[in-house]
């Protein structure tokens, strides 16, 4: 008679499965903070040096200031006003400020100044442009631009650009000034560009040369009737044209 062998139970296979299931569900969990702790860390690694490289070190520093809107010495001079260190991280340069020293050179209407990444500094640069040639007091020609802004003296006035002379005892330069630009304005584009010389009288009595004519304009009223009276009287050939008194225009 043989005697069996006898054998330990085992467990369901399926019984073991589902054990090993829970211990990795219970190990997944547990390692789930650490691992989102892990992630946000990285993140913030990963901000830090973006935000040190951006703000803190050269990688990004200015290698150059680009100026647009003029040239040679004057682009020169707009970039020594700008006054930014080679090596500044772009993104901490002061705009406004630049743009504020740029501004206190006289020649210099407007300005904008912008970061053209990733290292170098566009300063915009909008020049003065002249609307007439003054003669002070002392006899030199200053450049004044629409604005009455003197910005530059001259030996020769610049072509084209009509000069200013007051004359009479109480005429001034600024008397002078004011009337003649408010003649420019007052006069179309066409005509206001052959305008040759001013003289200032006084604030009642301007009197300009229009190409090879000269032109008695009078007083800053009345200012578009004027004109179109003297669109008409250009069509004679009146070496002298007097508007001063739209009503009873006179020609010589």
């Amino acid at each position: 008679m043989s005697i069996g062998t006898h054998r330990p139970d085992r467990a369901p296979a399926g019984a073991a499965s589902t054990a090993n299931r829970f211990r990795e569900r219970a190990l997944s969990n547990r390692r789930r903070p650490l691992r989102r702790v892990l992630t946000w860390l990285t993140l913030l690694a990963a901000t830090a040096g973006l935000v040190w490289v951006v703000g803190w070190s050269h990688l990004l520093g200015v290698s150059g200031v680009d100026v647009v809107g003029v040239t040679g010495e004057e682009a020169t001079a707009v970039s020594e006003l700008a006054a930014v260190p080679l090596g500044t991280p772009l993104a901490r340069v002061d705009t406004d400020a630049v743009a504020d020293r740029v501004r206190e050179r006289i020649t210099v209407a407007e300005v904008s100044v912008r970061r053209s990444w990733p290292t170098t500094l566009t300063v915009e640069v909008v020049p003065r442009t002249a609307a007439l040639v003054m003669k002070n007091p002392q006899g030199a020609l200053e450049v004044v631009d629409a604005e009455g802004v003197a910005f530059r003296e001259v030996a020769t006035a610049p072509a084209g650009v009509p000069v200013v002379t007051a004359t009479g005892s109480k005429g001034t330069t600024v008397e002078a000034l004011q009337s003649s630009l408010a003649l420019l304005q007052s006069l179309p584009p066409d005509l206001a560009e052959d305008v040759r010389a001013v003289t200032v009288s006084s604030a009642d009595l301007v009197t300009f040369t229009l190409g090879s004519r000269t032109v008695v304009w009078g007083s800053g009223e009345e200012s578009p009737r004027k004109v179109a009276i003297l669109r008409a009287l250009l069509t004679t050939k009146a070496k002298v044209i007097d508007v001063s008194a739209p009503d009873t225009p006179v020609t010589r």
